[in-house]
């Protein structure tokens, strides 16, 4: 089952995406559950499920995507998490590489991606992202991955002249994530780490490797990062990015306005957005 979440005429809702649109959730399950992160705490994707079959009642281009979940208590994003991206960053430090993001920062499918006009190193990431299905914390590997509540692809624009000792400044612009289009539910991915994943800068392969390749594992991840915290339905991990960053090219390769990225996972989905330049922000008058 594929789950997106969306605003319809103004109002946003979320629904079950078939080949030919979307079974709108909110209009049926709204009144218990407000949207997909709600759906997901009660434990209630069964009850989606048992709509899967009913007609699309919304066709794509009547809907704006949003953030698969666009309101996530945390987003927790690995870093040098693929061989070859520690290669490139000359990485050896064998413990996880943990950083956040912030829910203002993401994006839907198919809206804009927007380059922070205080950076000239806009470059593409694209990964795989976890969605947390049952709250928990001291998760045991072993017990991990029935946490989970289902996958994403998610395109972790990275402004790398705000990277300095640390990954958050560089992480945080608004609108520089794109997650979606839809999450696909775990049932129709046994295994996480089975599955090729590719990103497009303007129709140019860029990134293209398999979740196989993966240092530390999505089971490691959600033990390593629930010994410290304690992970919520609706929370999101984004599993790091393959090699191929705009970054490491020679010459370097970033994003500019009028560009599009794009990220597919197998199985998955296929994320797709048009960079825009951030807007100017006037500070409204004080009165």
């Amino acid at each position: 089952m594929k789950l997106a979440s969306f605003v319809h005429q103004g109002i946003r809702s979320y629904g079950i995406v078939k080949a030919d649109g979307v079974i709108n959730l909110g209009r049926r399950l709204g009144d218990r559950y407000s949207d997909l992160k709600s759906l997901l705490a009660a434990n209630a994707l069964n009850e989606a499920q048992q709509l899967s079959g009913e007609t699309p009642d919304l066709s794509f281009d009547a809907l704006e995507f949003l953030p698969v979940i666009d309101n996530p208590g945390k987003i927790l994003c690995v870093g040098m998490n693929y061989a070859d991206k520690r290669k490139e960053f000359d990485q050896h430090n064998p413990a996880p590489t943990l950083f956040v993001r912030f829910a203002d920062s993401q994006t839907g499918h198919q809206t804009p991606v927007l380059k922070p006009r205080h950076s000239s190193e806009f470059d593409y990431e694209g990964e795989l992202a976890v969605i947390i299905g049952k709250s928990g914390e001291n998760i045991s590997r072993e017990e991990a991955l029935s946490h989970v509540a289902g996958y994403s692809c998610y395109m972790d624009g990275s402004a790398r002249d705000w990277q300095h000792t640390w990954f958050t400044a560089g992480k945080n612009w608004r609108q520089t994530g794109a997650f979606g289009p839809w999450m696909t539910t775990a049932d129709e991915i046994p295994d996480p780490h089975s599955l090729a994943i590719r990103t497009w800068l303007n129709g140019r392969m860029v990134q293209e490797d398999n979740t196989a390749s993966m240092i530390h594992k999505v089971a490691e991840l959600i033990e390593y990062i629930s010994t410290f915290t304690r992970l919520n339905a609706g929370d999101v991990i984004i599993t790091g990015s393959p090699g191929g960053v705009g970054k490491k090219r020679n010459p370097p390769l970033f994003m500019n306005a009028g560009d599009r990225i794009e990220v597919e996972i197998e199985n998955i989905g296929h994320l797709s957005n048009v960079i825009m330049d951030a807007p100017a922000l006037s500070l409204s008058p004080m009165h």
